[in-house]
């Protein structure tokens, strides 16, 4: 077995590489979810180490610094911090030629030839469900038998192994708390809308929902729910309490936990005897007895997709929810007690000024008691993206280019009368417009006031939003300068 190092290297000041479907990209305030693509390869390969870079503000000396003592080094990779990745990867080769370096994430999955093209220091490429490529790589075999692998032979020919299986037994997968406690400062991990310190991981992989912008069930998870038991799932939370009391809640950021109901129920009996504070994501169209069966069971906040505020383009981009039907689940969560953190998408097939309207006004009718406003990010793989080279809504020659140098989100589509930079524009004003009114403020300056901590930390995050809000507008002004600077 190799000494493996498993990497999420520094990129952006504040960049999220381990981000859901939408946003990899630097957020509006100082956001990490847990690098959990990453820690469960590592759990499967013996004495390996996984280092996650940005959380724990590792500069690229320090992290060259440890990549020096390994002889493999797997590094998770996006389509945006892809050059950014190539470099560090290219450091690691430049100070010990022999190391092995291998990149996994969605964008390699789906461009496993242009990932390996992207740089010479990179010597394998993962597709799928790369868990067991990895450990099999660790494991000194050669490259040319691993499945679900492609490389470069002898010759510099670039090779694709045949596909390797998605995993249908979910519970063979050693548990990623323990690498986490190991590796990782739980402290330095912090989402807007959960209580810190907060742990997430997955309980299953893949979504039945066909929404097209979607990343991972597009790329890499499938869209059958592959699932672990709930005596599985109970069994890593009542270890994971014991692991970390420290910990305020759990978020199970499966693309949609609740797409099996009956699973998700049994899961919420189990938990109910541990007394922990849960979260996870799920689709609007929940009814009210499951909800509050949730509620009772330990349930804090449901992570919601709403997306937009237009039916037609709901149905466009295959939600398969209706605005009714969000609004019934809405006031269902408010009347239990469920917090939602609703997010939203603006620039989806075929946005115009008229429906952004509508999205904005949807979304203060649902009044929730937090919202993200994001870009829509068409990646390598998603049907968003097929659909926009085909109609030539893509605003760049280079498709991949979907942040600014400073990391944040840019619009990459326009559509008829539509530009980019309306659409960009469109997410300040969304924010302004919804939490510059009485009732969020009011909200926020509640939770304030029940809690010292959560007092600091608002404050904090309240900075760090309008810092990114003129940032943004900067980025918007820079945009707009650049078609007359070159006229």
């Amino acid at each position: 077995m190799t000494k493996t190092l498993f990497l999420n290297p520094p990129s952006f000041d504040g960049f999220d590489g381990g981000a859901g479907s939408r946003y990899q990209a630097v957020r509006e305030i100082r956001s990490f979810w847990y690098p959990t693509w990453l820690a469960q390869p590592a759990a499967l390969v013996p004495n390996s180490r996984l280092l996650d870079c940005p959380p724990h503000d590792i500069d690229r000396e320090a992290c060259l610094a440890i990549a020096k003592e390994y002889d493999h080094v797997i590094i998770h990779t996006s389509t945006p911090s892809l050059r950014n990745d190539c470099k560090v990867a290219e450091a690691i080769k430049a100070q010990r030629p022999q190391t092995v370096i291998g990149f996994v994430g969605a964008h390699a999955a789906v461009l496993p030839s242009e990932t390996l093209k992207a740089s010479p220091a990179i010597d394998w490429v993962g597709r799928k469900e790369f868990d067991y490529t990895c450990k099999e790589v660790a494991e000194g075999r050669p490259l040319a038998e691993i499945k679900g692998l492609s490389y470069r032979n002898a010759d510099g020919k670039i090779i694709h192994n045949p596909e390797r299986e998605l995993i249908t037994n979910m519970d063979e997968l050693p548990w990623v708390v323990d690498v986490y406690k190991r590796d990782l400062q739980v402290e330095k991990y912090s989402i807007g809308y959960l209580k810190e310190p907060y742990i997430s991981l997955y309980t299953g992989r893949g979504c039945p929902a066909q929404c097209i912008f979607c990343l991972w069930p597009q790329t890499i998870g499938g869209h059958k729910y592959r699932v672990r038991s709930p005596e599985n799932v109970a069994a890593e939370m009542a270890h994971a309490k014991k692991l970390f009391p420290q910990v305020q809640e759990y978020f199970f950021d499966d693309d949609t936990f609740t797409a099996n109901l009956p699973r998700a129920r049994e899961i919420a009996k189990k938990l109910k005897p541990l007394g922990i504070t849960w979260s996870c994501n799920s689709r609007a169209n929940l009814n009210y007895e499951t909800i509050k069966l949730m509620k009772d069971c330990g349930l804090r906040l449901f992570l919601v997709g709403y997306e937009s505020g237009s039916q037609e383009i709901l149905n466009r981009v295959k939600k398969g929810v209706t605005l009714e039907e969000m609004r019934a689940f809405t006031k269902a969560c408010k009347e239990i007690g469920v917090v939602i953190h609703g997010t939203f998408i603006l620039g989806l097939p075929i946005e115009t000024k008229e429906t952004i309207e509508q999205t904005i006004r949807f979304a203060m009718e649902l009044d929730v008691f937090s919202i993200q406003v994001s870009l829509a990010a068409p990646y390598p793989g998603t049907e968003l993206y097929e659909m926009a080279r085909l109609n030539g809504w893509f605003a760049k020659k280079d498709k991949t280019d979907i942040v600014h140098q400073d990391g944040l989100q840019q619009s990459t589509l326009e559509y008829p009368g539509l530009s980019k930079e309306e659409i960009y524009e469109a997410v300040d004003r969304f924010y302004r417009a919804y939490y510059l009114r009485p009732r969020p403020i009011l909200r926020i300056i509640k939770t304030m006031l029940e809690d010292k901590d959560v007092c600091v930390r608002r404050l904090r995050e309240g900075y760090e939003f309008f810092r990114t809000m003129r940032q943004r507008r900067k980025d918007l002004q820079a945009a707009c300068a650049a078609p007359a600077a070159a006229a």
